[in-house]
């Protein structure tokens, strides 16, 4: 275990494993460093690369400096990159990779970026997170209703099915984990929010987002996912879509298929 100081003061906790190019991790919603599926995809990874795999701001051994700012986190990512020595390739999983988008957009020297399966819905047809999602999800935890929170943004934001967070919360060693980064549902709504609401994304917003890309989405994804991926897709200036089956990110990981497309696209055969 390894930690770094942010900008504001905030510590960040991070693993290292492996030897070669530096890649960074950047976990979605509910996710953190000791998530099953990120340590095997880091280790994975560790064969080819010098894999950075942290704790989001008030996940895991992490600090949480108050109030929460989106820039805060891009400001984090940057402390990761600056002690991998500068520049580093981005691997981004659902809001994870929003805040990736986002810190690209703001010059973090990224020399690639996989984003995958970003939580964007861009038709209206396809299902859609309530009007005042993100201002909802905040109350609730804000309340230290982090039960509630956790239904709400699954079943709401997610679709998941109530009778799967109900059976979740029979699940001991699942459902403790899930309350612990329960309070870091409004950063990764935060992330999310002007991006869900069913209108197509904003072809110049991320003009400046010019390294090679590559969007990753699961051909069993829910439609709503993976039209996300294929809008974002085109509008990057240097992005290509990788669309396969076992690439969704809704259900268990499957880190052996992602390590090997993201070893093709960082090391330079895709």
């Amino acid at each position: 275990m390894y930690s770094i100081i942010s900008r504001d003061g905030t510590k960040i906790v991070y693993d290292k494993v492996g030897q070669g190019p530096a890649l960074i991790l950047v976990a979605g919603a509910f996710s953190y460093r000791k998530f099953p599926g990120l340590v095997q995809l880091a280790n994975l990874l560790s064969e080819h690369f010098t894999v950075y795999n942290y704790d989001r701001r008030g996940r895991g051994d992490s600090g949480d400096t108050q109030p929460y700012d989106i820039l805060r986190e891009i400001e984090d990512l940057q402390a990761m990159i600056d002690v991998a020595g500068g520049s580093a390739n981005v691997w981004g999983l659902s809001s994870g990779a929003v805040l990736a988008l986002q810190a690209a957009s703001r010059g973090v020297n990224i020399t690639k970026l996989a984003l995958h399966e970003p939580p964007f819905v861009v038709d209206a047809a396809d299902r859609k997170p309530p009007k005042n999602f993100v201002m909802h999800i905040t109350e609730l935890i804000t309340a230290n209703r982090r039960a509630e929170g956790i239904k709400y943004f699954m079943t709401k934001g997610m679709g998941a099915p109530s009778f799967v967070v109900s059976l979740m919360r029979i699940m001991p060693g699942v459902w403790s984990k899930l309350m612990a980064v329960a309070h870091t549902l409004p950063y990764d709504a935060a992330l999310v929010d002007g991006f869900i609401d069913g209108k197509s994304l904003p072809t110049q917003l991320w003009s400046t987002v010019t390294m090679p890309t590559l969007v990753l989405e699961g051909t069993e994804s829910p439609a709503g996912l993976r039209h996300g991926a294929q809008a974002l897709a085109n509008v990057l200036p240097n992005a290509q879509l990788l669309s396969k089956k076992g690439l969704g990110h809704t259900k268990k990981l499957d880190a052996k298929m992602i390590s090997s497309e993201l070893v093709s696209f960082f090391m330079g055969t895709l």
